[in-house]
């Protein structure tokens, strides 16, 4: 199957209260990973690459072709959309031009009129092309390759005008962070995702951020209120580095040509393959493709 936009698949998700798992990559196993369990879920999925890791793969040009490639080659039916995850305006467009099917234009640490001039230029050339735009109001905490947020609300007014300009998804922070959730975390603020959920017409797909850590219960009831997009990455680190560091540790690089690469990222790309399995089952995507 060719790479579609992520506009159906999410509007689908609002209507039918479930969510789809965009889950990062970082190289050949985690991709390969990623779309080995969304095929065995039947789950539309989306796979992401952040800036920093798109550098490190070699270009956005190699990541759109990985990603196109490996969906024929491996025979995978269910619908997948190529993400630009926290991308800056110039990613944005580069992304949109290479071949991308979706895109993120992340404004939030600008100036909001700023924010609001840029995210209205990225759609419209998206939507030429048929591609699909997420924007962010209110900053998510955390670091992401770079972009640095404190974890704010985000203003129901302002995600009101940025969804008028005609984007597919909104990010809006409502109390989640990037990266591992401290102990003193206080949980997701569902009265600003109901706001939000409201001024913008009650149709909209919203997108959780941060989506590692976060309890299956919080995740649910977002879920409920209007997320149908929910990022995860750091949770995917977690176990992919677990599952290494116990191959290793049990001295199975030793064994043989277990040294080989393909056999020593084997059980972290299987790792990974199991948590995106899972979570597309908490977010009750399983079957919708």
């Amino acid at each position: 199957m060719a790479l579609v936009s992520a506009t159906e698949m999410l509007n689908k998700a609002r209507e039918g209260q479930y969510a789809v798992g965009a889950f990062n990559t970082n190289n050949l196993e985690w991709t390969k990973a990623i779309l080995v369990g969304a095929e065995a879920a039947k789950s539309p999925v989306l796979i992401q690459t952040s800036m920093g890791a798109a550098k490190y793969m070699g270009g956005y040009k190699v990541c759109y072709e990985l990603v196109k490639n490996l969906i024929d080659s491996m025979g995978i039916t269910v619908p997948v959309a190529l993400h630009l995850d926290h991308g800056d305006y110039e990613a944005a467009l580069e992304c949109i031009e290479i071949g991308y099917t979706s895109v993120m234009f992340d404004g939030s640490h600008l100036p909001f009129e700023e924010n609001m001039e840029k995210a209205k230029d990225v759609i419209a050339k998206a939507h030429a092309k048929g591609v699909s735009v997420e924007c962010e109001v209110g900053s998510i905490g955390g670091e992401e390759d770079g972009i640095i947020g404190s974890g704010e609300l985000a203003d129901p007014k302002e995600c009101k005008l940025i969804a008028d300009l005609g984007v597919d998804f909104l990010a809006a922070g409502i109390g989640n962070i990037h990266g591992s959730y401290p102990a003193n975390w206080t949980g997701l603020s569902f009265e600003t995702l109901s706001a939000i959920a409201d001024i913008t017409g009650g149709h909209l797909p919203l997108v959780l951020h941060g989506g590692s850590g976060i309890p299956v219960e919080q995740v649910k009831k977002a879920i409920s209120l209007g997320v149908s997009k929910i990022n995860v990455n750091t949770e995917c680190q977690e176990v992919f580095a677990a599952a290494t560091r116990k191959y290793i540790e049990e001295g199975k690089d030793l064994q043989g040509k277990g040294f080989d690469p393909r056999k020593l990222l084997e059980p972290g790309t299987t790792a990974v393959t199991e948590l995106v399995k899972q979570r597309i089952e908490w977010f009750g995507s399983t079957g919708k493709a």
